[in-house]
């Protein structure tokens, strides 16, 4: 049986709830139609009739030897086709426009980029043809979220120098979009970023992962308050571990996370007493189901307790 992704009377048109990525099959009986074969394009109109926003993750990854790769004309065309009026994308920027560097494992024909400079960091022409390839999504496109890695002093000398550059940089992007930023490195979380993120009317992008503090840490000790709009990325830790536990079968919570959850809740509420949208991202990789998820996070939200073992 389906799940009901129902929002709240008082949340709705405050909140917007998706999935990062939407192309399992392992989601029949939750998102998907039990008996229905799917072909690759098939996944999102049905999708949509549930949900109301999805993360696209595809164009983060951009920035390769030889070469920088943009969306697809057909392929963007075609999900603004798939999906109704009213539904929204966050999408990534590519990691092209956001890594300092290559990445340091390449292959071995491709040895010589280990490690060496990104011509293409923070480039203006390229963010401008990325959103122009972006254009058929029209007023479908929501947040371009502006994903960071690990900025150390070697990659970053200070999170001065980031302000400068990527402040220069977003000062000179197109006008009439919404960009958000999520940083990595938990030193970077102070006064002066949020204070820098306001001055650029940029969102702020709460991240359970990797190097960074529990959402619910940053919410308390931080308020933050930029943009007319936040995204929650409830994205998990080692997706190795997990996807050895669920066989990538994504079906099941098999590591429940309900401090997440229940920060998640605690700042979408927040947010909502201040007018302030939030989209909240949720991945297979944090407890197992990112369907389960959502409606863990729905139950938390109209007050309701969740389990905290495996099911």
């Amino acid at each position: 049986m389906a799940l009901d992704f129902s929002v709240p009377r008082e949340f709705r048109g405050l909140l917007r709830l998706g999935t990062c990525s939407w192309k399992y099959d392992t989601w029949k009986g939750l998102i998907y139609e039990p008996l229905k074969t799917y072909r690759p394009d098939d996944y999102l109109v049905d999708y949509a009739k549930k949900l109301d926003s999805v993360e696209v993750d595809q164009w983060f990854w951009s920035l390769f030897p030889g070469g920088l790769r943009l969306p697809d004309p057909a392929a963007v065309r075609l999900y603004a086709k798939s999906v109704p009026d009213d539904f929204v994308f966050t999408v990534k920027a590519p990691n092209s426009l956001t890594l300092t560097h290559y990445y340091s494992k390449q292959t071995p024909q491709n040895a010589a980029f280990a490690g060496k400079p990104n011509p293409a960091f923070l480039d203006h022409d390229l963010l401008c043809r990325f959103l122009d390839a972006l254009s058929p999504l029209e007023s479908k496109l929501g947040p371009v979220m502006f994903q960071f890695e690990y900025l150390n002093k070697q990659k970053m000398p200070t999170k001065e120098v980031f302000f400068e550059r990527f402040g220069k940089f977003i000062g000179a992007a197109p006008k009439g979009y919404q960009f958000a930023v999520e940083i990595r490195n938990p030193n970077y979380l102070s006064p002066e970023f949020f204070d820098f993120l306001r001055g650029h009317k940029l969102g702020f992008v709460y991240l359970d992962g990797y190097y960074m503090p529990p959402i619910g840490q940053v919410f308390e000790k931080f308020k933050p308050e930029t943009a007319s709009f936040q995204v929650i990325r409830l994205h998990g830790g080692d997706r190795l571990e997990i996807e050895g536990e669920t066989g990538e079968v994504w079906n099941r919570i098999v590591a429940p996370k309900p401090g997440g959850i229940k920060s998640a809740a605690k700042i979408v509420r927040a947010n909502a007493k201040k007018r302030v949208l939030t989209y909240l991202n949720l991945n297979n990789h944090f407890e197992g189901s990112a369907p389960l998820s959502i409606g863990r996070f729905l139950d938390v939200l109209a007050g309701k307790k969740i389990d905290e073992e495996p099911f």
